[in-house]
């Protein structure tokens, strides 16, 4: 992947990975598009980033996903990549009756947003040069954590929906991109802990970030970084000892 001169736009990038690749893409030399949920958020990073691009969407909103493609290709008419990012990890007890909304929007968030936004913007991304849409999956869509059973499942599906994009738009010159985080010190499942300042754990971001980028420099199409490979590769072993 060409890594300056683009158009990036990257959902969920107020915090997290996602504000780590708005960053990096952005002192690299790209116009970088970022859309997150919380106003405040967008304010500070554009304040931070003078030339930084914001929208308030919510990817789990059908109509602001509508929303946010009309208007990044009306306005960004360059845009040639896409970085479907934004997630949410909750906790699901499967011996009890589940809490449906909360499940719907699990999956509307890491999945069917990705999914829609893809298809949205395909058309789009078809006519531009170095055009990518790049998916944020997990390692634990190989190996899960049976306590977060719908967020790893959905993390599942994107790398099997990964998959078959890269395969039917291979002849429409853009290219599809998997991004396997292990896991990752940020705040992601805040919404499941008490303390809600507390962060996720797992390596640091600027050392995941590194790996992904080399990654992203290096030409890869399905980037596993950190723990994620062997997550990948010993499937089975890894799930036993992790749900011990």
């Amino acid at each position: 992947m060409q890594l300056s001169g683009n158009t990036i736009l990257i959902t969920g990038g107020t915090s997290g990975l996602g504000r780590a690749f708005a960053e990096q893409f952005y002192n690299d030399g790209n116009t970088v598009i970022i859309c997150g949920r919380r106003a405040d958020r967008l304010a500070e990073m554009q304040e931070l980033y003078p030339n930084l691009v914001t929208r308030v969407c919510d990817v789990a909103r059908e109509d602001h996903r509508l929303e946010l493609c009309t208007w990044a290709v009306a306005n960004y008419p360059d845009l040639n990549v896409v970085m479907n990012n934004a997630g949410m990890q909750l906790a699901t007890d499967l011996t009890q009756p589940v809490d449906i909304s909360r499940v719907k929007e699990e999956m509307e968030t890491n999945f069917i947003a990705p999914v829609q936004l893809s298809s949205l913007f395909a058309t789009h991304l078809a006519n531009k040069t170095n055009a990518a849409i790049i998916n944020i999956s997990s390692g634990l869509a190989f190996v899960p954590i049976a306590f977060m059973p719908i967020y790893c499942a959905t993390k599942a599906a994107m790398h099997s929906y990964s998959l078959s994009l890269r395969h039917q738009l291979k002849g429409a010159g853009i290219e599809v991109i998997e991004i396997i985080p292990p896991s990752v010190d940020t705040e992601l499942g805040h919404e499941r802990r008490e303390d809600k300042t507390q962060s996720h754990g797992g390596i640091p971001i600027g050392e995941f970030l590194t790996e992904a980028m080399d990654g992203l420099r290096n030409g890869e199409q399905e980037i596993a970084v950190g723990m994620s490979k062997g997550l990948r590769a010993k499937r089975e072993e890894v799930f036993g000892n992790m749900n011990r």
